[in-house]
């Protein structure tokens, strides 16, 4: 890249999606006369390009494609709803909204996002308008679930864990809130709002985003030491709570993190988030929004793959970008503290939060909230819902916490969990509690290989070679893919499966159980047969030659299989 594409990010030519967005009148578009088509399933690449940042992808069934294209048919046309709440917390009342919106409009089920959202498939064309009104009359949104702006901030999900967690959860909704777009047209075009302004009077802005928008996506989290279930250093932006004596001190902010690449291209790779200072919880919102501007400023808008945060950095360095950020905020950051992370996973069962609110987390395989076969999980929280008087919380892992239930409530709640047979994990080995898999087919349109409805299986078989190994409880954090693009955050995993072809994965190894360190690929285009071969002899050695509490991930690179990886900048070397 040239120094003057590095000094002046703007000057190269833009990508088709950046002409997109600048002719779209604040993400207008055409969508409002779209939507009123009701002769087929599609929309023009322009809005559908748009509807991402409302809160929606146009996809179809690729199990029906092959054979509704033998039947000259257009394909299976639905949409993806993601519906976002900072930090993942819902009341009952929102569970319920959202639970009959999925069984009347969408596909049935449920899908729990690793952002702490949901996801609804299955969605189609002319019922769009009507979900998102009726999230929208919940207090919940779908605006900025998707798109090329901040996504949902995530946060520990179990606020009254402590007075700390409860003040860091309402500083990520400040962050949340002020890096919404300002655009009316969400309101406008599905909340039939009358439309206010017209840009061409010159009133209507961005005050942070300006009229195109970040070059791409943009996440944020924080985490509170000990526990990193919100992979803080996966995030663009990543803030750790430093607390003393149950007091909030302020946050270490990480930047420049990210999961996805692209196979066979060693210019993209997943990137971990580096620390570059400490700042008072006053000062988190300014410091995001700068953050946010500077990714806005000089972030790649000509290549797409090259566009995220963790790029602009890794190509002007560090120490670039606290110069710049620190010119923006008027203020210098303070050293870094001292913190640790010894976890990512979750907290099963029962648990007695500060405030003498009780916390129950059910084990939601790959976060797929269904009725299945002497299983009626979606009904199961339905019927809690309908007498929980406490909160919902979504976890970074794709489960549920059934949150804040009063002394009073735990029996009656504890009664519905045993009616249902709702699952706190106990039944399934480690492995699988610490396990994630994105959605992939038969919605997601860039899935190469299965990933949720195939990784159940393949547990199935491991597990068994962790019986024989005497490792059945033992944590190890293993995470699949559909394909490179990293929405379950398979690089920071001990063990990771990412999808090349049906039935093909690469296969990775070594990263870090807290996730602070990338895994290194292992294995190239494998299927089942030669993963199992591969796992049997590392597993039952590690059984055999691990050190006192080392990891899984950790005695990989001990024991020579893959090098250690501390930087996306060595991750194919």
């Amino acid at each position: 890249m040239s120094e003057n594409h590095l000094l002046s990010p703007n000057s190269a030519p833009h990508s088709d999606v950046e002409e997109i967005k600048k002719r779209s009148n604040y993400l207008r578009g055409s969508l409002a006369e779209t939507l009123e088509d009701r002769i087929t399933g599609s929309i023009p690449e322009d809005d559908n390009r748009l509807m991402k940042f409302h809160g929606s992808y146009m996809q179809d069934d690729r199990d029906l494609r092959n054979e509704r294209n033998k039947q000259k048919l257009e394909p299976a046309y639905q949409f993806m709803v993601r519906v976002r709440a900072a930090g993942g917390i819902v009341t009952p009342e929102q569970w319920l909204t959202i639970d009959r919106i999925a069984q009347q409009l969408a596909n049935g089920t449920i899908r729990l996002t690793t952002r702490q959202s949901f996801q609804l498939h299955g969605v189609i064309k002319w019922n769009m308008k009507s979900v998102i009104q009726e999230v929208n009359e919940a207090l919940l949104s779908t605006l900025a679930a998707c798109g090329d702006v901040n996504r949902n901030v995530m946060c520990n999900p179990n606020p009254y864990q402590s007075e700390v967690h409860e003040e860091v959860y309402e500083w990520a909704k400040k962050v949340s809130n002020h890096l919404d777009p300002r655009t009316r047209a969400y309101h406008e075009i599905w909340l039939d709002e009358e439309k206010v302004v017209d840009s061409r009077d010159g009133i209507e802005e961005e005050p942070i985003y300006g009229p195109v928008y970040l070059p791409r996506k943009f996440k944020i989290g924080i985490a509170v030491p000990p526990a990193n279930e919100v992979d803080v250093f996966s995030q663009d932006l990543g803030f750790i709570a430093i607390h003393e004596g149950g007091r909030l001190l302020g946050f270490n902010v990480a930047v420049g993190g990210g999961m996805g690449m692209s196979h066979g291209d060693p210019k993209t790779y997943p990137q971990v988030g580096r620390v570059i200072g400490f700042i008072t919880p006053e000062q988190i919102v300014d410091v995001a929004e700068k953050t946010v501007t500077i990714q806005r400023d000089y972030g790649d808008r000509a290549v797409r793959k090259h566009a995220r945060f963790k790029y602009t950095i890794d190509d002007r360095g560090i120490e670039w970008f606290i110069d710049e950020l620190e010119q923006r905020l008027g203020w210098k950051l303070q050293e870094t503290r001292p913190y640790h992370f010894d976890h990512n996973g979750d907290r099963y069962g029962w648990v007695k939060g500060s405030n003498d609110q009780w916390h129950y987390t059910v084990f939601i395989q790959n976060g797929r909230v269904k009725d299945e076969d002497n299983y009626p999980l979606m009904t199961g929280l339905r019927e809690i819902a309908k007498v929980h008087t406490g909160d919902f919380r979504l976890t970074p892992n794709q489960n549920l916490i059934i949150g804040n239930v009063t002394s009073e409530k735990k029996q009656e709640i504890e009664q519905l969990i045993q009616a249902y047979g709702l699952n706190d994990g106990t039944a399934y080995s480690a492995l699988r509690r610490n396990s994630m898999a994105c959605v992939a087919l038969p919605t997601c349109g860039l899935a190469m290989a299965e990933s949720e409805r195939y990784l159940p299986t393949l547990l199935d078989k491991i597990e068994l070679i962790l019986d024989e190994a005497g490792l059945r409880e033992e944590e190890i954090v293993i995470r699949m893919t559909g394909c490179p693009n990293g929405c379950a955050r398979p690089a920071l995993a001990e063990i990771a499966f990412i999808g090349k072809a049906v039935g093909k994965y690469n296969m990775y190894l070594g990263g870090g159980f807290a996730g602070n360190r990338l895994n290194k690929l292992y294995r190239e285009n494998i299927g089942e047969a030669e993963i199992l071969e591969e796992l049997r002899p590392i597993l039952n050695r590690y059984a055999k030659e691990r050190q006192e509490g080392e990891h899984f991930g950790d005695f990989v690179i001990r024991a020579g299989y893959v090098k250690e990886v501390r930087s996306g900048l060595d991750f194919h070397e």
